[in-house]
């Protein structure tokens, strides 16, 4: 049902889009609503509500500091109201990741999450690390000390951590506003951070009002907490206002599959990690493999992470994350299972070179929205969820010193998130990834791992710096040649439609289309010449299509099937020329993640 719902979308609701076969945008943040005689005579007042701290996202940095928050207000006895704001349609369905996790900030917030009931019950009983070849293996040495090392650690459905982590929140006195995405950013008069504004409910693909149009909400707040995770489009916001960005961030894009495999060649806890074939040697991303057994299932969690700095626009992502499985040592873990979930994000590798100013008047980033992932690691739930901890510490003490100012500046973060284990990994290991961009790619990037950062730990005086944006990257198509990728079998590699079948997204079918473009004349003018459409396939959605035009059949149209959109963010990452702005569709939409 839901893939003949797909199809559907896309041979006629998206055309309400095209005039004269070019798309049209027509959300707000393009067009301008003063300027649209439609909008003359509605009420765009808002209602507004008073918060201490409003917290920006319901992942595991929103999470724990929320819980943070409340945990010293209840110790000093002091009022402290505490909202997190969640555009998925509940806690925990739009959380994608591996997982192993390090459990270090967890034992530190809640150092009774097992008697509580927490989802993490399977520890890491082997692992192995390999180069692949096309058809061979070549297994690394590990021991403590690497990185990749993942004795004492668990493999988590991280989703399921994170509503447990929703519900740990709510018990300590959070209000929780699932289903409801944070649209705006308000501000004060002099120009400092005053809240957020909630999503308007009604509008039409058109642009226009519909009978039941209702204007967001404000919610006005102390301080504004974005925890938004990798690419947030309002953390991109304050960023670009505030100045915040020293150095460009740098990003991948992580694609995973959860499997039910055979019970016979189930290993629980074993953990696997690649690097090599199918990229080329100038290429970074790897692979991760994870068995684990949840609620008497035997499940492998499979994933393939590609950095978006590639300069062939003819990579698919998705296409090579197929590809990957056919290895033979990657296809015997999942011959004769069942593939029972899918889904991609977008996320963070620049690490610590990269990490922006963190505060603000009137807020902070933390966790994915500032770029702490340990990419070395493969890991950033406990930098995340610590980000947000020492956060709330911050804000705290901020607001006690300060009871009667109405927006705050949490300036003791940044200092105290110094001397956490947070920034001291993510400086230990900062040129790993850059270590990959030199001719020799993952040969030089592993034997930089070996020479330096484990034999030569503190020895190293420099700090190797990120290029070009991942965008910039981007050569023209005239340089290659398109890539002969596999036809899925069925079996082991899918189409991309029946992947995203497993994802659950559903978006109201008539809204303003949220994948927004500065020019809608660029995909045509400039992507498709020059490019060969690069969009078409760095979506591992299927939400960017070029199509015959109705108005000429020579030429081809993109359409833009917003229906599809898992909010991975990749789009707004790669576009070469940066023309896709995504923002926040109505909320309650996207993917509903059974997991993951």
């Amino acid at each position: 049902m839901y893939i003949t719902a797909v199809r559907f979308f896309r041979s006629s609701s998206c055309i309400k889009n095209v005039v004269n076969g070019q798309w049209q945008t027509t959300h707000y943040t393009i067009k301008d609503r003063s300027k649209d005689p439609r909008w003359k005579d509605i009420d765009m007042e808002r209602a507004s509500d008073n918060y201490d701290v409003v917290i920006v996202g319901g992942g595991p940095s929103g999470l724990s500091t929320a819980i943070k928050l409340r945990q010293l207000a209840e110790k000093e006895q002091k009022e402290l109201r505490v909202c997190v704001i969640e555009k998925a349609p509940e806690i925990g369905a739009h959380i994608l990741s591996g997982a192993v996790i390090e459990t270090r900030a967890l034992d530190e917030l809640l150092p009774n999450w097992k008697e509580l009931g927490a989802p993490i019950h399977q520890k890491v009983t082997g692992e192995s690390v390999a180069i692949l070849t096309e058809k061979g293996r070549i297994p690394v040495p590990i021991f403590k000390g690497i990185p990749l090392y993942n004795h004492g650690n668990y493999v988590v459905r991280l989703g399921k951590v994170v509503q447990w982590l929703g519900e740990q929140a709510e018990a300590a006195g959070v209000e929780i506003w699932p289903g409801v995405a944070a649209a705006e950013v308000l501000y004060n008069e002099d120009g400092s951070v005053k809240g957020i504004a909630t999503n308007d409910v009604g509008v039409a693909k058109d642009g226009s009002p519909k009978e039941g149009f209702e204007r967001g909400m404000e919610l006005h707040a102390k301080c504004t907490v974005f925890a938004e995770g990798c690419r947030g489009h309002l953390s991109k916001q304050v960023m670009d206002k505030f100045e915040l960005r020293e150095h460009p961030h740098t990003y991948g894009i992580g694609l995973k599959e959860l499997w039910e495999v055979d019970p016979a060649k189930h290993k629980p806890g074993y953990v696997e990690h690649t690097v090599g074939w199918p990229m080329p040697r100038d290429q970074y991303g790897g692979s991760f493999l994870y068995h684990l057994e949840d609620d008497g299932q035997p499940l492998v969690a499979i994933g393939f992470v590609m950095a978006l700095d590639y300069k062939n626009p003819y990579m698919n992502p998705y296409k090579e994350f197929q590809r990957y499985k056919l290895h033979p040592s990657i296809s015997k873990h999942l011959e004769g299972g069942k593939r029972i979930g899918y889904g991609a994000r977008a996320l963070n590798e620049g690490g610590y070179q990269s990490i922006p100013k963190l505060t603000f008047p009137g807020g902070c980033l933390i966790g994915c929205s500032a770029g702490f992932l340990n990419v070395a690691k493969i890991k950033g739930t406990h930098n995340a969820m610590k980000s947000g901890m020492v956060a709330a510490e911050a804000i705290f003490d901020t607001i006690k010193e300060n009871e009667e100012a109405t927006t705050i500046n949490p300036e003791k973060y940044p200092k105290a998130l110094e001397d956490s284990f947070v920034m001291k990994e993510l400086k230990a290991t900062r040129n790993i990834r850059p270590s990959f961009n030199s001719s020799l790619g993952y040969i030089g990037g592993m034997l930089y791992t070996g020479l330096f950062y484990v034999l030569g730990r503190g020895l190293e005086p420099w700090t190797l710096q990120h290029g070009k944006k991942d965008n910039e990257k981007t050569e023209e198509a005239k340089n290659y040649k398109e890539i002969d990728y596999p036809k899925p079998d069925g079996k082991l590699t899918f189409d991309l439609l029946t992947s995203v079948a497993l994802t659950g997204t559903n978006h109201a079918e008539n809204q303003p289309c949220h994948l927004t473009l500065k020019d809608d004349k660029i995909p045509t003018e400039v992507n498709l010449p020059k490019f060969a459409g690069p969009e078409s396939r760095f979506c591992p959605a299927g939400v960017y299509e070029f199509v015959p035009s109705e108005t000429d059949s020579s030429k081809s149209r993109l359409q833009i099937n917003a229906q599809n959109c898992i909010h991975c963010k990749t789009c707004d990452i790669k576009d070469p020329l940066q023309n896709i702005n995504w923002v926040t569709p109505e909320g309650g939409g996207g993917p509903k993640y059974q997991g993951m």
